[in-house]
């Protein structure tokens, strides 16, 4: 992964280029179109808000599904296919501006991508006759989402963000891949740990870039507050043992030998996320969120070396990482995002701490519900909790930041 560059990537409005060259044309077209992170933060956001809990409605029998795949199946590719694409696309999208200098993906382009995602969600949920011809629709999202940002990259020359490119196209991969063995009947555990380590992977890249970098600019206006580690060989070092993690992973899905480089992984990466020194920023939970998150990164590769052990059931260290680290990572920038680039200061009110606060119990809950061995009504309840306060963060997102996605900046 050399092609990653080691400046901080930033999620932030391109500004016009010099007086002497062609500036960004203006957008005279709907706001709710005009970056991604607009209909993508709050898609994600419905969609997490209402997905969980029909989920958890499903397996506590309360109601039944008649889903294009069984209701595990259809659980696990809605949450790693559906919603975090959703967030992703949302980030990559209103960062590659600030990449490149173009003109941002938006207007009739960005509809059609929207589009495309809500109508794997809805065939996923409601499938057609034919279920070859649901999959294809399903996959052409991150398809064209990787072709948007192959495109992108080619059109300004910026090969050092290949690696995003790469791993999108991967992702989009996967997803296929998940498709052509669940139409058969096979298991679906290979896509599912491939994109597993795809995110393992993007949120130690992107997280691991924004998240010092947001650190230093908050702690530059506060007196005497201290700085975060700069960049250095070890955290090049974090960055290399969770692509190892990851590519073992891939290969083999238990043993001795995978354990201990998740292990290795999730010690070095403990250690990076602290040398940030995030609790100098507690008076501001918009920056020390995305620390939790990547403390939560941590943690999960710990756990599923632990799985990997044998010490703890699969399941509960797998939502380490998707209830914990992509819960807190994704609600902190959407959070961020959607205050920067719309006008408004980048300041977490009581609400948006109480979304923070939310997801992460949330998370808790979920990781640490019992297994099938435990009486079900504990199980149960534990399941139910989880949803209310990770769910119920995402709705709150929405109810709040809707208004905030739907109508025009206030610099506009």
């Amino acid at each position: 992964m050399t092609g990653v560059s080691s400046k901080p990537i930033e999620v932030r409005v391109a500004q016009p280029r010099a007086t002497d060259e062609p500036s960004i044309p203006s957008y005279d077209g709907p706001a709710f179109f005009s970056y991604g992170f607009r209909p993508f933060f709050l898609g994600a956001a419905l969609f997490a808000g209402l997905a969980v809990p029909a989920w958890i409605l499903i397996v506590t029998d309360a109601i039944g599904s008649n889903f294009l795949y069984p209701a595990r199946e259809w659980h696990v590719h809605e949450m790693l296919f559906g919603f975090l694409p959703a967030a992703m696309a949302g980030f990559i999208l209103t960062a590659i501006p600030n990449w490149t200098g173009r003109v941002p993906v938006r207007g009739t382009l960005l509809v059609s991508l929207a589009v495309l995602w809500l109508a794997g969600r809805l065939i996923a949920a409601f499938p057609m006759p034919v279920p070859v011809v649901a999959a294809m629709v399903d996959a052409a999202f991150l398809v064209s989402l990787a072709a948007v940002i192959w495109r992108e990259i080619a059109a300004a020359r910026i090969w050092n963000r290949s690696a995003i490119g790469l791993l999108i196209t991967l992702y989009a991969g996967a997803n296929i891949l998940f498709h052509v063995l669940a139409l058969r009947g096979i298991s679906t555990d290979l896509p599912d740990r491939v994109t597993l380590s795809i995110i393992l992977l993007l949120l130690t890249f992107i997280g691991g870039r924004v998240t010092p970098a947001f650190t230093v600019e908050y702690l530059a206006g506060q007196e005497n507050a201290g700085h975060p580690a700069s960049f250095s060989r070890f955290d090049g070092l974090s960055m290399l043992l969770v692509l190892a993690a990851a590519m073992t992973w891939i290969v083999q899905s238990e043993g001795h030998a995978v354990g201990v480089v998740f292990v290795a992984a999730g010690a070095a990466n403990l250690i990076r996320v602290a040398r940030w020194r995030a609790w100098l920023a507690w008076r501001e939970p918009l920056v020390w969120i995305l620390s939790v998150g990547y403390g939560w990164l941590a943690l999960s590769l710990l756990a599923l070396g632990g799985a990997a052990f044998g010490m703890l059931p699969a399941a509960n260290a797998v939502h380490v990482l998707t209830t914990g680290a992509v819960g807190a990572m994704t609600m902190g920038v959407m959070t961020r995002a959607s205050l920067g680039h719309t006008g408004r200061p980048r300041h977490a009110g009581l609400t948006t701490a109480a979304m923070y606060a939310l997801v992460n119990v949330g998370a808790i809950f979920r990781v640490l519900a019992p297994t099938a061995d435990a009486p079900a009504a504990w199980g149960n309840l534990m399941l139910i909790l989880a949803a209310v306060g990770w769910s119920g963060a995402y709705l709150l997102f929405a109810l709040v930041y809707g208004p905030i996605l739907v109508r025009p900046s206030l610099e506009d």
